[in-house]
């Protein structure tokens, strides 16, 4: 069984996100904020996911129609960094995670303040059971 823990990356907040292959449950964690540096923000990471006990971390990738976009290669280069500092990470497509992750909260009746600090860890959520559909 594998523990994860994923990213949705933001410039404001970092949603994240942990859970094991073998629940396929993933639960979101406190946010942390962006500290405005590729480097800081992997460090702050890295340490979240070595006191999560986390074998690999999970980077979700903004994509469109035509594939890749700009943010997608600054997560890129945030899973670069974190690699860099020794851990295992992947790569899952978060195309409409946050859009899933906003209607599922206003399905269950949650307040607009209520989603809104909510959002960046429930789309980490899903960016996990991505990953955990990719790995089945």
């Amino acid at each position: 069984m594998t523990r994860a823990l994923s990213v949705d990356f933001g410039g404001k907040r970092i949603g994240v996100a942990v859970g094991e292959t073998g629940a396929r449950v993933a639960t979101a964690r406190p946010n942390i904020e962006a500290s405005g540096t590729l480097a800081k923000d992997a460090q702050a990471i890295f340490a979240l996911a070595a006191k999560e006990g986390a074998d690999v971390i999970v980077v979700g990738l903004p994509t469109d129609a035509d594939g890749e976009t700009k943010m997608s290669r600054v997560c890129r280069k945030l899973g670069e960094s974190i690699a860099a500092l020794g851990a295992r990470v992947a790569y899952i497509d978060e195309a409409f995670t946050s859009a899933e992750a906003e209607r599922d909260m206003v399905e269950v009746g949650l307040k607009g303040s209520e989603r809104r600090k909510r959002s960046d860890g429930e789309a980490a959520c899903r960016i996990l059971e991505r990953y955990f559909d990719q790995e089945a």
